[in-house]
Parts: structure tokens; C-alpha cells; sequence
């Protein structure tokens, strides 16, 4: 990924959250994307526009999103183009060479639980995307900055105090966003793909006792199927790839009210396997 930007708050973004990964400052190397978050002036105020190869595929955001722009918009890149895997919407984190696949929709708390999960102990592949090789069957990490939202922020400041953390952007249509630094063992391991075990469809209730239910595995592949932004792409192998994840996969549902209960589940189905 090239990245360019004059934006001062992307700057020290990229710094916050990526200080172990090569900078390579060369516009002579080969990069997948060229991408860039760049200043507007708008009537009256200043907005930010993310650019691909110089095309603009988004609506312009406010200043103050600049950096929550970029790694929207990186996610867009490899969504949208990376059609080596079935790219499905889910978080992925893997421990003792097992995958948790955990796809489910805005609000059901993912993203709270996937960074709490690898806060304690899980390796992070992603926080929005499993990428499945159609062939092999296993997951390829991409691990990125876990994105948090709203009260899910304070949440995790108050489980990880040392947690690093990359600006807040206030008032976005997601609400209050921030992206927090991935830990070293899932960056250390970000070329380590692993066979997936358990697909598990999460759905945060405040207040609720936590709840297990198996789900059937018919219902398992309409909602992959569903969260999955290119298995069309592959034809009959795409769709196959699905069904053979679903078949190798224990598959639950997840309700929980508490995240200290749900990370004791995950660590007991962990031990159990």
C-alpha cells in the first residue's frame, strides 16, 4: 500500500498505530494501491477526499475524519479488488492454530469483543474481513488497527489502560470513531495463514446473561453467504468454499451482556478443541 497525504492528523495515525511495520519511502517500488486522503475546500469549511490511482469512490468526508477515511478506505481497496479469497465481513482471530470466524452485522458488538479477545491472548487476523483462500481452505491474516465505536472505545480503554490508540473522530455517520494498535504476535504472525474451526454470529444485549445456541449449518451458509462480498465472483468454486467452511466449522450463536463472560467462553471452546 503507497500512501500520501499532507493531512497532519493521517500522519500521526499511521505513526500511532503502525510503528512496527516497514516504511519503505520510495516511489520507485511496486505497490498493490496508490492510495491517498487529501485537503478540499468546500464553500465554507475544509473537507478530505480518499483517492485510489487518483479516483475518488467516496462522497468527500469532514476534515476531522481524515484518518478514519484512510483505513475505510484501504478496506474498500482490498474488498473491492483482492479477489484471490472469498472475502466475507467478519472479525478473525485464531489461538492454538485454530480459526474463530465471527461475522455479524453493525451493533452486534464484533469489533468490542475482537479486540478484547485479542487483548487476551487470541492472535488477530482482522477486524473486518476474512480472507478464504477458495483452494486451501485457510484464512489469510491482514491484520489492521481494530476499529472501535462509540461506548466500545471507553469499554476497551478501561479493560487495556496501555492500549495505543490512533485519532478520534467525532461526529462521523458511524458515530465517535477510533482505531486501536493491533498487538505484536498478531503483526509477528501476519504471514501465517490457519484453518478455520468455529463460526460463531455474536450479538451484544446489555444486561444478558450469556447465551449458546448451536445454529443450524443451512442457516450458517445463508448468512456467510450473505457477508461475503465476492464468493459470486468465484462461480461454483466460490460457493463450494462456503459450504466446505461451513461443513469443517462449529457454528453457535452468541448473545452475552458481559464481555468477561464472553472471553471465558471463547477461552473454554479454545481449550476444548
Amino acid at each position: 500500500m503507497h500512501i500520501q497525504s499532507p493531512i497532519p492528523v493521517v500522519a500521526h495515525g499511521l505513526h500511532a498505530l503502525y510503528p512496527d511495520h516497514e516504511l519503505i519511502e520510495s516511489d520507485d517500488l511496486f505497490a498493490d494501491f496508490h492510495v491517498a486522503v487529501k485537503p478540499r475546500r468546500r464553500l465554507l469549511k475544509t473537507v478530505c477526499v480518499f483517492e485510489m490511482d487518483g479516483f475518488q469512490p467516496f462522497t468527500p468526508l469532514a476534515y476531522g475524519e481524515a484518518y478514519a477515511f484512510l483505513e475505510w478506505g484501504m478496506n474498500w481497496c482490498v474488498t473491492s479488488y483482492c479477489h484471490t479469497w472469498i472475502t466475507i465481513h467478519a472479525a478473525v482471530l485464531e489461538k492454538g492454530g485454530r480459526v474463530l470466524i465471527l461475522p455479524a452485522p453493525p451493533g452486534s458488538g464484533k469489533s468490542t469483543l475482537c479486540a478484547a479477545l485479542m487483548l487476551h491472548g487470541w492472535r488477530l487476523l482482522s477486524d473486518e474481513m476474512a480472507l478464504l483462500d477458495p483452494v486451501s481452505g485457510l484464512v489469510t491474516p491482514s491484520p489492521r488497527p481494530v476499529s472501535l465505536k462509540n461506548e466500545s472505545i471507553e469499554v476497551i480503554r478501561r479493560l487495556a489502560p496501555d492500549a495505543n490508540f490512533g485519532p478520534v473522530a467525532h461526529d462521523t455517520m458511524k458515530g465517535t470513531v477510533a482505531h486501536m494498535r493491533i498487538s505484536a504476535d498478531s503483526l509477528a504472525r501476519a504471514d501465517v495463514p490457519a484453518q478455520p474451526a468455529w463460526v460463531v454470529f455474536p450479538q451484544f444485549q446489555k444486561g444478558a446473561g450469556l447465551s449458546v445456541d448451536e445454529r443450524p449449518k443451512s442457516r450458517a451458509l445463508v448468512d456467510i453467504a450473505a457477508n461475503s462480498f465476492n464468493h459470486h465472483v468465484h462461480g461454483r468454486t466460490g460457493f463450494q468454499a462456503l459450504v466446505d467452511l461451513v461443513d469443517r466449522c462449529a457454528c453457535h450463536d452468541l448473545r452475552y451482556g458481559h464481555l468477561d463472560e464472553a472471553i471465558a467462553w471463547f477461552d473454554e471452546l479454545s481449550a476444548a478443541a
